[in-house]
């Protein structure tokens, strides 16, 4: 069987967040070109060439792309046949979060207690792991930075299952109007549908790795995912917020079964920084 080490995790997800924090994905920069040629506001489209050329900064001066580095959020996928050698999993992610926003000179945003001593852990850690077994001999490892300016726009509501479809249209457009500019549009929206209640927000969360351009391999929901694009990009929110035709870059729907008095949804949006990076061992 394979094995992995503890030092092999260590320095995989140090490296992958050390990039992953100063480098826009490629499909995210190529839907910044698109808005480009679509938007018709000026004050937009100034804001979307800005937004260009700090990718291309980032890159070539090493800088993170935004200095809200984010919550370290990892998703690991785990093979069956393969094993981990070492003590403790969790601990050696932590290690690699610790690392990389050392090394990289990241702001660190994490405070031990989220209502009392709100402390700074002073190394963005502990990290928020999602950690998943799958077949194979393969492990893939996703960091994602989530700045917690998008992070606060986002919400969750437990709706009839009478309410339908077009009560899931109408919570996420709402949700979205409420944010505005405060999560710093062009967005990726984020949809999580069914399950329970923490498993719609996983999905909400975990549907913004997919890749912009790509919708949801069932053809309503991939309806849904454009139906909802276009009525969001009518809001005319705009760039940063001050108005114009792209609000949201795209709109990425993930469900799951779900009980029979139940139909939760999660919308978790995304800033125009979409950071997040991959790698399988």
């Amino acid at each position: 069987m394979k094995k992995v080490s503890e030092e092999k995790i260590v320095e995989t997800v140090k490296e992958l967040f050390l990039d992953a924090v100063k480098l826009l994905p490629e499909d995210v920069y190529c839907a910044f070109q698109e808005s480009l040629r679509v938007e018709e506001s000026p004050l937009g489209k100034a804001v979307l060439e800005q937004l260009m050329e700090n990718k291309k900064i980032a890159e070539s001066e090493g800088m993170a792309l935004c200095q809200d580095t984010g919550f370290a959020v990892v998703f690991i996928e785990w093979g069956n046949k393969v094993i981990f050698e070492g003590e403790d999993l969790f601990k050696a992610v932590n290690e690699g979060v610790r690392k990389a926003y050392s090394e990289g000179y990241y702001r660190k945003s994490i405070v031990n207690d989220p209502l009392f001593d709100r402390k700074n852990t002073g190394d963005n850690t502990p990290c928020l792991l999602h950690f998943e077994f799958v077949s194979g001999e393969n492990v893939k490892i996703i960091a994602a930075p989530k700045g917690g300016g998008s992070e606060n726009m986002s919400a969750i509501k437990m709706l009839r299952p009478a309410d339908g479809i077009e009560g899931v249209k109408k919570f996420v457009l709402e949700t979205v109007e409420k944010a505005g500019g405060n999560p710093c549009p062009p967005i990726i929206v984020g949809v999580g549908i069914g399950g329970t209640f923490e498993k719609a927000a996983y999905l909400s969360k975990k549907a913004l790795l997919r890749e912009v351009g790509k919708h949801n391999k069932d053809l309503r929901y991939a309806k849904l995912e454009e139906e909802l694009l276009t009525e969001i990009n009518k809001l005319g929110i705009g760039p940063m917020g001050f108005g114009g035709r792209v609000t949201a870059l795209a709109v990425n729907i993930e469900y799951y079964p779900c009980h029979i008095a139940s139909l939760p949804v999660a919308v978790n949006i995304q800033c125009h920084s979409a950071r997040h990076k991959e790698v399988i061992l």
